[in-house]
Parts: structure tokens; sequence; C-alpha cells
């Protein structure tokens, strides 16, 4: 069986950057706790937890040491408790979610009524939503078109979740179109998310079955999973190769590998190995 791994896969730069980050808060003697996950995949997160990293749900749980702002971001105010508190702080907020976080707040200040094109609840909504709500105005999160209230007063202006996809945005864009408005778009989806998703579609055109690796509480890898079994129904998604089932692959001649945006490249090439094995 071959193995053919998609062009574009597993860890951006966002999620290195915030890797690199956590592991030299490690050569620092204080203790290091990350707000929330660092990053949707809990493989990561327990490495890290056994190189002294630890999670921390809110700054309640932190009594010294370094606070290190996980890649999805927060909303500023825990920022700002921080460093009340004097809990010195490490970013390593994705700087494409930071981008989406200024252009959220830009769009609000100017008088836009913001909708952001994203999932109700996901961490790095929640901080755009924050963001956005410096004029106390209410922000609008839509998953997708159907998402979108009956009521809506323009001028309307549109930011998205990095993670989503470019066909998600259009159609919201449509819709409101549709209703009359001229939405204003800050397209902040992330390249790199972008370009892990066109090389999964085409992958998946191509092979007889295809494996998806990441954490199931990640969004882009969630994402993936759901482009890959449109073109390939034997589509599977793990998060280690000892989920991988010999079975699923019978009578096929070619499998295909991708993985989200928050699997680093060692845990692909462990599937990878697994797979050409079989």
């Amino acid at each position: 069986m071959k193995v053919v791994r998609a062009r574009y896969a597993g860890a951006c730069y966002g999620v290195q950057r915030a890797l690199d980050m956590a592991y030299a808060a490690t050569l620092d003697p204080s203790p290091a706790h990350t707000l929330g996950p660092l990053i949707h995949n809990p493989q990561v997160v327990e490495r890290l937890a056994a190189h002294g990293v630890k999670v921390a749900s809110s700054l309640d749980d932190v009594r010294e040491g370094i606070v290190i702002i996980r890649s999805h971001g927060v909303v500023p105010e825990v920022k700002a408790e921080a460093q009340r508190r004097g809990l010195p702080l490490m970013d390593a907020t994705c700087p494409h979610v930071a981008r989406a976080q200024k252009a959220a707040a830009s769009l609000a200040q100017e008088g836009y009524q913001v909708i952001i094109v994203g999932e109700e609840g996901h961490p790095e909504v929640e901080g755009m939503k924050a963001y956005a709500r410096t004029d106390g105005r209410e922000v609008i999160v839509a998953v997708d078109a159907k998402g979108l209230p009956e009521h809506l007063e323009g001028p309307v202006g549109i930011v998205v979740q990095t993670t989503q996809s470019k066909e998600n945005l259009e159609a919201v864009e449509a819709a409101l179109e549709a209703r009359g408005f001229k939405p204003l778009v800050k397209n902040t989806i992330c390249f790199a998310t972008r370009q892990r998703q066109e090389a999964a579609a085409d992958l998946a055109g191509e092979v007889d079955a295809l494996v998806v690796i990441g954490g199931r509480n990640s969004s882009n890898t969630s994402r993936l999973f759901e482009i890959c079994r449109q073109s390939c129904p034997r589509s599977h998604h793990i998060e280690v190769p000892a989920e991988i089932d010999p079975s699923w692959f019978t009578g096929c001649a070619t499998v295909g590998v991708t993985a989200g945006a928050s699997t680093p490249e060692d845990q692909i090439e462990a599937v990878i190995d697994l797979l050409e094995a079989l």
C-alpha cells in the first residue's frame, strides 16, 4: 500500500512558535502555567505537563511563576489582571489570531455591527468577541450563513475565526448581500489553514483511504476531516497511531495522510511509519 502525504500538513508557524516558547519557559526555575491548553492537541499538552508546564483553568489557579497565553489568545481583561497580580506573562498568541483580534476591535471602533464567522465558545472566538465589544455593542457569532440573526442593523463588518474555510466566509457574505447589506469583510483566515485545506482536498480525490491526524478538540483538524470525507468516504480522524485499524485499508492501493495545524511532525511520522508497515 502506497502512503501519500499531503503537500501541506501539520504544525503551522503559530503553533510551532507557541511550542518553542513553552519549552523555553521550562528552562526557567519558576513554575510555568498555560491558561487553558496551549494548543488543541492532548498528547502535546501531556508532554508539556511532563516537562513542568501545567494547565491552569484561570489565573486563580496560578500563585506564582510564568503565565503563558495560549496560541488561541485570551480576552484583554485576563492580561490586565495577570499584570495587576504581578505574574510575568509570556504571550504565545498566534500572530494571525492577534491580527484577527485587532481587526475585530477596529471594526467596532469604526461603528460597524461586528459579525464573527466562527464557532461560539471557541477560545479564539471568545477573545475576538471581547476585542470587538470595546464600544459596548452586541457582537454576533455565526458558524455559517444559517446562523445569522433575522434582525440586523447596518453597517455590518465581518471578521473570521482563523481556521474557518473561505467557502464558509463567502456563503455568509453572500447571504448578507442578498439581504441588502454591503458588509466590510476582514478576511482573517490564516493562509496556513487554507493551504492545508486545499492540499487535503486535492489528496482526498487521489487516494483510496485517508488518515487525518490531530486532536479531536482541534477545530482546524475537524474541518480537515470534513473536507476529506467529502471526496474520500474512507477517511478516518485519529489522534495516535494505536487508533488505526488495519481493516480500514482492505483493498486499498493508496492511503493519504494529512494533519491539522496543531499536530507536530513526530506524530505525523509515527502514523506514516505504521501505515508503511501494514
